[in-house]
C-alpha cells in the first residue's frame, strides 16, 4: 500500500508541528503569510506549502484583501479528530482514576 500523503486527510494534515503551530496562530484573525513567517520562523517556501496542505484538508481558509492574501483556521474539520480520540477517552479515564488512587494510596502510606 503506497505512503498517504500528508494532504490525504486531516490527521496526517495535523502531524506536522508546524502546521499545527499555523492553526493556532491563524485561529482568531485572518493574517498574511509573511506574519506566519515571523511567528514561525521558518521560510516563505515552507510556510507556503504547509499552508497549501492545510487548505487541500480545508482547516485553512483565504480571502483576498486588496493585493493581499490573509489565511484564517477553519476547526470544523478537526471534527473527525475528536470523534476519533473520543473512541480512547474511557482508557484514559480509566486509567488516569487508577493513577489517581494509587497515588493517593502512596501519599496516605507516607503520612502514617
Amino acid at each position: 500500500m503506497p505512503p498517504h500523503k500528508a494532504t490525504s486527510d486531516v490527521f496526517n494534515a495535523i502531524a506536522d508541528p508546524n502546521r499545527r503551530a499555523l492553526l493556532g496562530f491563524l485561529a482568531h484573525e485572518a493574517k498574511p503569510v509573511g506574519e506566519c513567517v515571523d511567528e514561525l520562523g521558518i521560510t516563505y517556501s515552507a510556510v507556503s506549502q504547509h499552508l497549501s496542505v492545510l487548505r487541500e484538508v480545508g482547516l485553512v481558509e483565504s480571502e483576498s484583501r486588496g493585493r493581499q492574501r490573509l489565511y484564517r483556521s477553519r476547526f470544523e474539520p478537526l471534527q473527525a479528530v475528536h470523534d476519533w480520540t473520543a473512541l480512547y477517552r474511557p482508557f484514559w479515564q480509566n486509567r488516569l482514576k487508577g493513577l489517581g488512587e494509587y497515588l493517593n494510596r502512596k501519599d496516605s502510606e507516607g503520612q502514617e
